[in-house]
């Protein structure tokens, strides 16, 4: 058996037709048969079954289909694999990054990575933090931006971020005029949350259960300037990484030191044992040695 039989096979089954796959392939009808019948008898299965106007696979063939569908797709593995060998400022990186995350760090340092590395094409989706997580773990991601801790023995991880835990609340709050405050004050406190989907929710909920209570939370939002926002309309207080608290510009909030030190850390992560191309590994490369 022939690779070469295999892609005439492929081109038959996709068009359903010898005639037309004869056409598409540049060859002539009765080659095109004669090989697919020398890879029927090979097999001793039948793969196609011939009409006049249309050629439908057996269940045989649909197995080889599939079969030489991954072939096909290890193949182009292996190409690429090659060509990062000798061609190391081409290719596409598919990164999966929470929005406030994105609007945060990434503009500045993939406006310096494109000009930099100009044919590395950037497909960046925006997802949850859990959502990136778990779609780096199956595949559709190959690198994610998530905020820790992450599951060391699925991923590897590479940190770029770490930053305090901020109290942001009213200018007329009871506490606006402290310059430290212990979690254990907040029991009462009404709070604004993200989404569940997001780190921040689960980090913030499990200070809150160790200083001794479930937190209060009023809203849950998945975008930080509607959280601060909604702190300058005194309607609760949330607690946010010093990056954002950097970016807000108001005089109607006041942002405050926690008592507990809490860490906002963010890594890059890829799945274990797969294969990084070259233009992955030049991504990781050059974020971790560009300041955020």
């Amino acid at each position: 058996m022939e690779l070469r039989q295999l892609q005439l096979f492929s081109e038959v089954a996709k068009h359903k037709s010898i005639t037309k796959a004869a056409v598409a392939l540049h060859l002539s009808q009765p080659a095109l048969s004669k090989s697919i019948m020398a890879l029927e008898e090979e097999l001793g299965m039948t793969l196609i079954i011939r009409s006049n106007k249309t050629s439908e696979l057996t269940d045989a063939g649909r197995i080889v289909l599939e079969y030489s569908q991954k072939m096909y797709g290890l193949l182009d593995e292996m190409k690429t694999t090659l060509n990062d060998m000798t061609d190391l400022t081409r290719g596409q990186i598919n990164i999966g990054l929470p929005p406030f995350i994105g609007s945060l760090f990434f503009p500045r340092v993939i406006a310096k990575f494109h000009h930099t590395f100009p044919n590395i094409e950037l497909k960046i989706t925006e997802y949850g933090g859990a959502r990136v997580v778990k779609s780096v773990e199956e595949g559709e991601f190959e690198l994610g931006v998530a905020v820790l801790p992450i599951d060391e023995q699925q991923f590897d991880i590479y940190p770029i971020v770490e930053e305090e835990m901020k109290l942001l609340v009213y200018k007329d709050h009871r506490l606006a005029k402290r310059k430290v405050v212990d979690m254990e004050e907040l029991k009462d406190e009404e709070f604004i949350f993200y989404h569940e989907e997001f780190a921040l929710n689960k980090i913030m909920r499990n200070e809150c259960i160790a200083a001794g209570y479930e937190p209060k939370i009023l809203f849950q939002s998945s975008q930080w300037d509607f959280m601060t926002e909604m702190v300058a309309a005194n309607l609760g207080i949330t607690i946010l990484p010093q990056g954002i608290c950097n970016r807000v510009f108001t005089s109607d909030i006041e942002v405050i030191d926690l008592k507990q030190k809490i860490l906002w850390r963010l890594a890059v992560l890829t799945k274990k044992d797969r294969y990084i191309s070259n233009a992955g590994r030049t991504f990781i490369d050059f974020i971790l040695k560009e300041p955020l």
